[in-house]
């Protein structure tokens, strides 16, 4: 215990110091958050009147965010799969950073449906014993055990390693591996149970669909992993951490694998409702701006969204622009922007307009919805910097890289 304390004191004193620019960034952070604080203040204050959501739209930009940072946390996997179910070396060396990312994401998480409630006293009531949470009825609840387990799952495994790596001792494989392997499903499942929480509402016939949880965990598996390879190659550049490009092209290859699916199901989908000309064909027409909807104000998010992951895709399929650092970082960048807006605004608000009363009601986040958000992300980056600063200090240096080693002796 007493090891153990003095790891966390360390781990404090260590993230703590860093270079004039390591400062700035978290000055930086610490404004987002400020700025993020104040607004979400007026909203706590005058209600959620003070966002841009209505009646006929009771879900917008902090859900979309929520189910696009389930979808960031969730791949962790696409690291996690390769590195110890195929111990291939080159990704198991910085397999721990998609872990502090989908911890970082899943605290985001938390964060973005306690602004939504509006009050967040009221969240008291999704706590076991001293709540009624109505489990295991409850989708809600569901997702808030696989989201708590997940984040238990991750926060063990990164502090064991961590720990061990403080100590100069490689992990306890008989420990953590197990551990690491059921992070496997449990990533599938906090993205899968998202995605139902949205299919089971059969009055919202735009999410009522089978096809939208392999949709959620197809995107998930690419809009995460491209931040993982730009985040990568800043802390090869910022830090002792060695990252091979061998492993920046892998990624991108097995990224490459989801977004072809994506589309895929995407363009299955609207096939679905196209040629069959059902009811639900009115969603997709005020998605894309299309039949009795030419003016929707949404059209050129939906396109740009789509034009984003195409163009993307085709840059991770053709082995010359995917193995090209400048082409892998546009595609990166791309397929990010394409999956954000799908989540948010492509996901969110068609299937509120046309309302089941064939009502519109223009949906755009207000100033106070944009602030909130961006003082919540401001939080995510704070706990992923702390962490990877301490991950690098511990892990990446000469001395632990030693003990990390796969060919190294285990301990205990």
């Amino acid at each position: 215990m007493w090891s153990f304390l003095k790891f966390v004191g360390a781990s404090l004193v260590v993230s703590m110091k860093g270079s004039r620019g390591y400062y700035l960034w978290l000055a930086f952070l610490l404004l987002l958050v400020g700025i993020g604080i104040h607004a979400y203040a007026d909203q706590y204050r005058n209600g959620l009147i003070r966002t841009g959501m209505r009646d006929p739209v009771s879900w917008g930009f902090y859900i979309g965010n929520f189910a696009f940072m389930v979808g960031v946390a969730a791949a962790a996997v696409v690291l996690v799969i390769p590195a110890y179910l195929y111990d291939w070396k080159p990704i198991k060396e910085i397999a721990l950073i998609g872990e502090l990312l989908a911890i970082s994401a899943i605290v985001m998480c938390v964060l973005f449906v306690t602004v939504d409630v509006g009050n967040p006293l009221r969240v008291w009531h999704m706590l076991p014993i001293i709540g009624r949470p109505n489990f295991p009825r409850s989708l809600l609840a569901w997702d808030v055990v696989v989201l708590s387990a997940y984040l238990m799952l991750n926060l063990v495994i990164a502090t064991h390693i961590l720990f061990r790596s403080h100590r100069n001792q490689h992990y306890n494989k008989r420990f953590a591996v197990p551990l690491i392997l059921i992070s496997i499903p449990a990533a599938i499942g906090i993205h899968t149970v998202t995605a139902f929480l949205f299919a089971g509402l059969p009055a919202r016939s735009y999410w009522n669909a089978a096809i939208l949880a392999p949709r959620f965990l197809t995107s998930a598996f690419c809009s995460g992993p491209a931040i993982i390879l730009i985040l990568l190659q800043i802390l090869r550049r910022t830090t002792r951490m060695r990252v091979a490009d061998e492993a920046l092209f892998k990624i991108a290859e097995l990224m490459a694998y989801a977004m072809f699916i994506n589309l895929f199901l995407f363009g299955a989908e609207v096939f679905r409702d196209e040629y069959s000309a059902t009811r639900e064909i009115v969603h997709f027409q005020y998605l894309f701006g299309s039949g009795d909807y030419g003016s929707s104000p949404i059209k050129w998010y939906a396109w740009s969204a789509l034009g984003c992951s195409v163009v993307a895709f085709l840059l991770f399929l053709i082995p010359r622009t995917r193995k090209n650092l400048i082409t892998l970082n546009i595609g990166a960048v791309l397929i990010y922007a394409g999956v954000y807006i799908e989540k948010g605004v492509a996901l969110v608000v068609p299937g509120f307009a046309p309302s089941t009363l064939g009502e519109i009601y223009a949906y755009a986040p207000s100033s106070v919805e944009l602030r909130v958000s961006m003082g919540i992300f401001g939080i995510g980056a704070i706990l992923f910097t702390l962490m990877v600063r301490v991950a690098t200090t511990y892990l990446f240096s000469n001395a632990a890289l030693q003990h990390h080693d796969d060919d190294a002796a285990e301990a205990g």
